[in-house]
Formats: structure tokens, C-alpha cells, sequence
């Protein structure tokens, strides 16, 4: 297959529980700092780590009520930091010509069970709150319209763990077309009661801080944060966008197929869009749960495409799993890890399962890195691997 022109990352911004900005994950990264504690303050009736916000964000500057969510407070700090190349982009294109593409899953969950507390105590929601404005998933692109003006197409993909990196896909697809000039893409996700009981009655929960691909691994630890790029079809690069692979195997309703089948059908079909062989990648930010089942699953996907050799690492023992922000924030990750030319230690791997059969990275070090591989796999088989490269 012919190799596909790049798309130019111009910017972009993070936010997560290792601080309120990309250099923060950065530095995050490179000490091998985990944003995980306990959920003391978070009134659950069991045990577990969190990668929560360790910050308070700006109150909103406006009444409007898509703007209350905490989800839209996230997208107002992000988008702080990229005031400056959207202002760029919205006088070079026009605010028709920019679309935007938001992963989640949890949206404005929070808000809902807050005003459904408040129905329970007194028998009636509160009057401030707005289903269509704050709970469901168009109005975080509400929110995103009225901070930016931008008025392109403006879509949420919500697929539960692959949304983040799937609203990539969605932007290829539009910048390619040529429906717009340039794209604000990325996943936010905040945390709520539902996920974390939701996960426990899994019992894919762990009490502790997640060691993702260890011989002892137990469960998930679920954070919050997000990431926002700029994307353009031209222009001055941080990184570029080399390609986005996509399957959906539909092996059952929340467990991987046990081969890998579906991952590994989303890995090979970003190599074959952008053109790259599996050597040309140099490091692989894997999904790596933590759980039993998805880390051997995955192991098996990429030793099938990529071998035993290339690095692998799972950052989800620095933020916790960001759900339908894990694929923006680790992209994210993946860029800093581009621009530094460094890999970060796997946290938690150090007693590794050595059934596994791939290279678990266990200590951040220097290292020459051209293109990353970014793994996002979510119930139903909804997988998503998007490969990222230096400019």
C-alpha cells in the first residue's frame, strides 16, 4: 500500500493526575512518578487507587449550562493552553473549516449522579441541572464550540476504552477528505461513582495501585485527565500522525479474545495504512490494563506483528486508565516520549511475568525513537492502534 502523507500535530495539551500540563506528565514520566493514591475521599465501600485531578479546576466563566460539567472544566484547561494556535487556525481556515472529534466515556456522569442524590433526598432534580446540556455526550462538543468558536463538524466517539484513540481515526478521515483544514481532536474523561463500582463488580478492580504486564497483576486502577491536538493536513510539526488502525472482533461483551485476534488486526492495519513496516517502530505504549486477561491477550497481538523485541510499556501506573480518554493521553505520552527521545520504566513491572514473551521496558532511559505505537482495545473488541511519528 502506498504510504499516506503524515498529519501534522501542531500542538497539543494534557492534563492528568500527574499535574495540570503536558510537562508535568513529562516530568512524571521521566522520574517514574506514579499519580495513583488512594480513593479515601471518594465514600467507596471497598479498597482501590485512583489517578484523580490533583488540582482544582477554574470555576466556569459562564452561566450557559453546557459549561458547569466537570468534563467541560477539563476542556477549558486544556484549551488555555492551545489558545494560541487555534486563534492561528480560525483566521488562516475560518471556524467552518475546523471540526472537532472528542473521545469519552463517562461525559457528564458526575453531574447526573450529584443531581440524582439530590432527587433522592428531596423528589425532585435540581433546577440547574440539563440533560441534553451537561450529561449527554454532544454537550461536551457544546462546550467545545462555545470556548473556541469553531463551527465545522463536531462529533463524540464514545466506544468505551478505544474513544480516544478512534476520534484520531475520525480525524484522518476528515482532514484526507478534505472536509475541513484542521481538527481538534482528543479524549476527556472524568471520574465518577459508575466506573469505579462498575469495575469492582467486575472484579477487575484492583485494591491497589495498578502494576500493568507484572506476574502479580490484579486489576485496573481508573483515572481521570484528558488531552486535546491540533491536527492539520499541513504545517510546522511537534509530531506527526502516521496512520490509525481500527477492528472491531466482537469476541464477547467486556473480555479480549484470548489470542489477541482483534488487537492484533488493529496493529497490522496501521502499519499497512501509514506505509511503515513493524521495524520501523521503535517503542510500543501499550493499553496493558493490569488485568490478567487483556495483558496476556495484548502480549500475544503484539508479539504476532511487532515480535518479542520492541520496547513495550503500559503508562497507566502513572495516570490510572482514562477509559475514553486513555487513547488521547497516551498519544499524548507518546509525543513527549518523541520530542525527549527517552522511554519511561513500565511502573510496577519490575516483577514481570515472564510468560508474556515480549520486552517490558522496566527503567526510563535515552534512546533514539522515530515512530510509537499507541494500543487502545475496549469492550466488545473495539480496538484502536494509532502510530505516531517524529517530524
Amino acid at each position: 500500500m502506498d504510504r499516506a502523507p503524515p498529519i501534522a500535530v501542531v500542538d497539543f495539551a494534557a492534563v492528568s493526575a500527574c499535574g495540570p500540563t503536558r510537562e508535568d506528565l513529562a516530568a512524571a514520566l521521566l522520574g517514574g512518578r506514579s499519580g495513583l493514591r488512594n480513593a479515601d475521599d471518594f465514600g467507596l465501600p471497598f479498597a482501590t487507587a485512583v489517578g484523580a485531578l490533583p488540582f482544582d479546576l477554574p470555576a466556569p466563566t459562564s452561566d450557559l449550562p453546557c459549561l458547569q460539567p466537570r468534563i467541560a472544566r477539563m476542556v477549558a484547561h486544556l484549551l488555555a493552553s492551545l489558545e494560541t494556535p487555534l486563534s492561528r487556525a480560525r483566521r488562516g481556515f475560518g471556524d467552518r473549516r475546523i471540526g472537532i472529534a472528542l473521545g469519552t466515556s463517562n461525559a457528564g456522569m458526575p453531574e447526573t449522579e450529584s443531581a440524582d442524590r439530590h432527587r433522592r433526598a428531596t423528589g425532585a432534580l435540581p433546577l440547574t441541572y440539563d440533560f441534553a446540556a451537561q450529561h449527554a455526550y454532544d454537550g461536551v462538543v457544546m462546550a467545545t464550540r462555545e470556548l473556541t468558536g469553531i463551527a465545522g463538524p463536531g462529533l463524540v466517539v464514545s466506544t468505551a476504552c478505544s474513544s480516544g484513540a478512534k476520534a484520531f481515526a475520525v480525524a484522518e478521515r476528515w482532514l484526507r477528505l478534505g472536509v475541513v483544514d484542521a481538527v481538534l481532536v482528543g479524549g476527556v474523561d472524568p471520574l465518577c461513582q459508575m466506573t469505579l463500582r462498575g469495575f469492582h463488580g467486575l472484579g477487575v478492580l484492583s485494591s491497589t495501585a495498578c502494576r500493568p504486564f507484572a506476574a502479580g497483576r490484579d486489576g485496573i486502577s481508573i483515572g481521570e485527565g484528558g488531552a486535546l491536538f491540533l491536527l492539520q493536513r499541513q504545517g510546522t510539526a511537534m509530531a506527526h500522525v502516521c496512520g490509525v488502525g481500527e477492528s472491531s472482533d466482537a469476541h464477547h461483551q467486556s473480555a479480549p479474545h484470548p489470542e489477541g485476534e482483534g488487537a492484533a488486526l488493529a496493529m497490522q492495519r496501521v502499519l499497512d495504512r501509514s506505509g511503515l513496516r513493524s521495524s520501523d517502530v521503535d517503542h510500543i505504549n501499550a493499553h496493558g490494563t493490569a488485568t490478567p486477561l487483556n495483558d496476556a491477550a495484548e502480549a500475544k497481538a503484539i508479539a504476532q506483528v511487532f515480535g518479542n523485541e520492541v520496547p513495550v510499556v503500559s503508562t497507566k501506573g502513572y495516570t490510572g486508565h482514562l477509559l475514553g480518554a486513555a487513547g488521547a493521553v497516551e498519544a499524548a505520552i507518546a509525543i513527549v516520549c518523541l520530542r525527549d527521545q527517552f522511554l519511561p520504566a513500565s511502573l510496577g513491572a519490575q516483577d514481570g511475568d515472564a510468560t508474556l514473551g515480549i520486552s517490558i521496558n522496566t527503567h526510563s532511559r535515552q534512546t533514539r525513537l522515530r515512530a510509537i505505537a499507541s494500543n487502545s482495545f475496549a469492550f466488545g473488541g473495539n480496538n484502536a492502534c494509532v502510530i505516531l511519528g517524529a517530524p
